[in-house]
């Protein structure tokens, strides 16, 4: 990512490791300090449901696909992915919301709090529907989408021990999120009351708001807001850089708000502050899924600015998130590491190829950390983008993903009888991945050696592989992991 009024982002190395001779000292500096950051976020709670499958047939019932379903995935996802997301940075939090007393109300709860680093205080209004979106997705796309909510206002006396519980973890923490996702949470004046028990905790507070009332969070110290939205509420062209500009000064002077960042999806993000304008253009390779970009983007924001890191820096590092997210499929979270490796992807890829035993070592780090470490193992002869997808599903299983890769040594000639590239060439095309966490060669005949070593919590295998319920299944349940099958997308032809 690149501002036009700041120098080029550069790089950082992994875990332990000092920063290259290249790297911008004041953004690796900012990035490492987020682990150090106290947030709290204030919002609506949704529970993202994925449904993975594939479709080969038409319905002989209506001209419509059927998706033979594989496997099902559920998340937080809204405010609860702004929670998810500020503890794949490490940081800690504080989370206030409203559930319904149904199952994904129970649901959600549970995957709340089972995060570290999370104090959930998910308050229980009885006959509400807790807000629940479906994806139905196949060879990668979404088919369908399906919602479930109840937008009416939460219940007055609900709504004052949410403030109360808010104001007393404002004290705690440095930062306030507020996430309105227009779900009956923020409804009324509580958005108002919010900001000023802000203001009088002596607390920044950071509005991302999914609608046009604006009003109700005036006096806010940084609102984040899309361009559509923008134009909608300034009634002003929003499509270029200068335009949002434009109107993102018009919307701060109207509300006196302390600065107004505005998303501009894979055009990247504009900053209007007391300080002067600055743009963020996002390097996307890909651009796979815009869900929950926005919700990346905030909490690196949030997280920057508690660990006390200069707007305009955090602001840069909210569109690397953003932009981080954007190319991955599905509800995404941005790490650290994922932020270190973006700064300067080229540069300290190398070191993420690791020996066994450095492999190992840094394995027991994670596990004591309580981080779950994912495996997985191939040729990875040529990266196509099913395997990138499938790369992307196992690190989004997992909190610190493996890859090994076989060895030359073992590695069999193409279907074309051409022999492989060299092991050095496909281990670091893997590390320059920023999902992939370490690389290491296997010469060892088959990853038997390599699980007993590592103990993986989860073994991720290729959407077209067999079934395994041999010797590595076996293995797994020895130290309670588990595999997981990953949804491939077809090759071209």
């Amino acid at each position: 990512m690149q501002s036009t009024d700041s120098t080029t982002p550069a790089a950082s190395a992994p875990d332990g490791a000092h920063a290259p001779a290249g790297g911008d000292p004041v953004l690796i500096a900012a990035v490492r300090r987020l682990s150090r950051a106290s947030v709290l976020v204030v919002g609506d709670a949704m529970l993202d449901r994925y449904v993975y499958g594939e479709v080969e047939r038409v319905s002989p019932e209506a001209p419509v696909p059927v998706l033979g379903v594989q496997r099902e995935l559920a998340m937080p996802g809204g405010a609860g992915n702004v929670v998810r997301n500020l503890g794949a940075l490490n940081a800690a939090v504080a989370f206030v919301s409203v559930v319904g007393d149904d199952q994904a109300g129970s649901d959600l709860t549970g995957l709340i709090g089972g995060q570290p680093g999370v104090e959930p205080w998910l308050l229980v209004q009885g006959g509400r529907t807790t807000t629940t979106k479906t994806r139905l997705v196949a060879q990668g796309q979404q088919l369908l989408r399906v919602d479930r909510e109840d937008t009416s206002p939460i219940h007055p006396k609900l709504a004052d021990r949410l403030l109360r519980i808010a104001r007393d973890a404002m004290a705690a923490t440095s930062v306030t999120i507020l996430s309105d996702y227009r779900k009956g949470l923020m409804s009324g004046d509580i958005g108002a009351r919010l900001v000023a028990a802000a203001r009088q905790s002596g607390r920044p507070v950071i509005v991302d708001i999914h609608g046009d009332d604006f009003a109700g969070y005036a006096g806010a110290d940084v609102v984040v807001t899309a361009r559509r939205v923008l134009a909608d509420a300034t009634g002003m062209p929003t499509d270029g850089e200068d335009s949002a500009a434009a109107a993102a000064t018009v919307l701060r002077e109207r509300h006196s708000f302390g600065a107004v960042l505005v998303n501009r999806a894979e055009d990247g993000m504009t900053l209007v502050h007391a300080g002067g304008t600055q743009h963020f253009r996002l390097q996307v390779v890909e651009s796979l899924d815009v869900s929950g970009a926005g919700d990346s983007g905030v909490a690196a924001l949030g997280a920057a600015l508690a660990a006390g890191v200069k707007l305009p820096q955090a602001a840069l590092l909210a569109s690397m998130a953003a932009g981080i997210a954007m190319g991955r499929m599905g509800t995404a979270v941005v790490r650290e590491q994922d932020l270190l490796d973006a700064l300067a992807p080229d540069s300290d890829a190398q070191r993420k190829v690791a020996g066994r035993d450095v492999a190992a070592g840094q394995v027991e780090r994670w596990r004591r950390r309580g981080w779950r470490t994912g495996f997985t193992y191939g040729v990875f002869d040529a990266l196509r983008p099913g395997h990138i997808h499938m790369l992307q599903q196992a690190r989004a299983s997992c909190d610190r993903l493996v890859v090994a890769v076989v060895a030359d040594s073992q590695a069999e000639p193409r279907a074309d009888g051409q022999p492989v590239q060299p092991q050095s060439a496909r281990a670091a095309r893997l590390a320059s991945l920023p999902g992939v966490d370490v690389v290491i060669i296997a010469d060892d005949d088959g990853p038997i050696p390599l699980l007993r070593l590592l103990r993986p919590d989860v073994l991720i295998t290729g959407g077209d592989a067999a079934a395994r319920d041999g010797v590595e299944a076996d293995l797994l349940r020895q130290w309670g992991g588990r595999m997981v099958r990953a949804e491939r997308l077809p090759e071209p032809a």
